[in-house]
């Protein structure tokens, strides 16, 4: 009988890499010439997993959030690990922009991932395992194929293949 191989999907990030990133980031925002003298802040809540920034103008939060995405890119992490929440103002006629760290797949985003699966016609069968989704096939190369179609789509979650066997 031959052995059946399976893989996971799911959205889980490298806590410590995004750290680092959000600390890169406000390292090159101290130093940059654009940023002298104005407020500028990145703050991480870890339990409520949001990262907020806070900065003078609309523009220079764009800016904010482009360097935060490029150190997160740096990193090996998705820029859509961060879901912009809200832009509002803030004290001190600064502006404030929320974003919600994303490490999960949602429930309709899951069943849209098995479906998918199925649609490719391959010999595996696609389970939703409560935060991932376990894939499981006799021939790896079905595997290989799943995860190739899968990682061509777009999905809102930033999705990672883990535990080959």
């Amino acid at each position: 009988m031959a052995k059946e191989h399976s893989f996971d999907i799911s959205a889980k990030i490298d806590l410590q890499a995004f750290k680092d990133a959000i600390v890169q980031a406000e390292r090159e925002v101290a130093n940059r010439y654009d940023f002298k003298g104005i407020a500028a802040q990145i703050d991480y809540n870890e339990k409520a997993k949001t990262v907020t920034l806070v900065t003078a103008s609309d523009n220079k939060l764009e800016a904010l959030e482009d360097i935060l995405i490029s150190k997160l890119l740096k990193r090996g992490l998705a820029s859509n690990v961060l879901d912009k929440l809200s832009t509002e103002d803030s004290s001190g006629g600064n502006r404030k922009q929320l974003f919600k760290v994303v490490d999960y797949i949602e429930a309709k985003e899951a069943k849209k991932i098995a479906a998918e699966i199925k649609n490719l016609r391959l010999k595996v069968t696609a389970q939703i395992e409560g935060d991932h989704i376990r894939v499981k096939g006799k021939q790896l190369d079905d595997l290989q194929k799943v995860m190739r179609a899968i990682r061509a789509m777009e999905w809102d979650a930033p999705l990672v293949f883990e535990n080959m066997r």
